[in-house]
């Protein structure tokens, strides 16, 4: 068999160039389940100002369009929020604003002089519908479940309660996909 060189290919393909370095590289809007616990896990978020203060901050860059926020809870020794970043914002930088720019108006406003937080944050991302609507529930559910409050809309520092205006969930959010069955049931002979 005599094999013929086809025009156009060679026996060494060239390979494509691949351009995925991490600066070339765009993502979409994300949407994420953050906590981040206070320096020792203090009670620094208990008191009305502190807790009024962290809940400016986080709206104030919200309010510049860093991120969207759709629940967020501030607990006495932690918070949680479920936020959406934009292809601009990382989650990581997301939350050194919220978590410096509260320990720095802290620091001045209300004479915090140690650490305010833990190092690092925990981050869930949420791609589904359901988890969206579970983290909100978890959210809204954590100062009655810390036996704080009976009723999570009577809980001041929290987006369960009417004060807040909050963002709508993403819509790109993706339904949980139902196991359809096909085919003939085990049962039938």
């Amino acid at each position: 068999m005599i094999r013929r060189k086809r025009p156009g290919f060679s026996r060494c393909m060239a390979i494509p160039s691949r351009h995925s370095d991490q600066f070339r590289i765009v993502a979409g809007e994300r949407t994420f389940f953050v906590t981040s616990s206070t320096w020792g896990k203090r009670n620094l978020l208990q008191s009305t100002r502190t807790a009024e203060l962290f809940i400016q901050v986080l709206f104030a860059y919200r309010e510049q369009g860093k991120y969207r926020i759709h629940e967020f809870v501030v607990m006495p020794d932690h918070f949680h929020v479920l936020i959406t970043v934009g292809r601009d914002m990382s989650i990581e930088r997301a939350v050194q604003l919220i978590k410096g720019g509260f320990a720095f108006r802290a620091t001045r406003q209300l004479g915090f002089t140690a650490p305010v937080w833990q190092k690092g944050f925990s981050e869930v991302r949420v791609l589904e519908q359901e988890a969206f609507a579970g983290q909100a529930e978890y959210i809204r559910d954590n100062p009655v479940a810390a036996h704080l409050i009976d009723r999570a809309e009577d809980y001041l520092y929290s987006s369960a309660g009417a004060q807040f205006q909050l963002d709508p969930p993403p819509q790109r959010l993706k339904p949980r996909l139902s196991h359809t069955l096909i085919g003939t049931p085990e049962g039938v002979p």
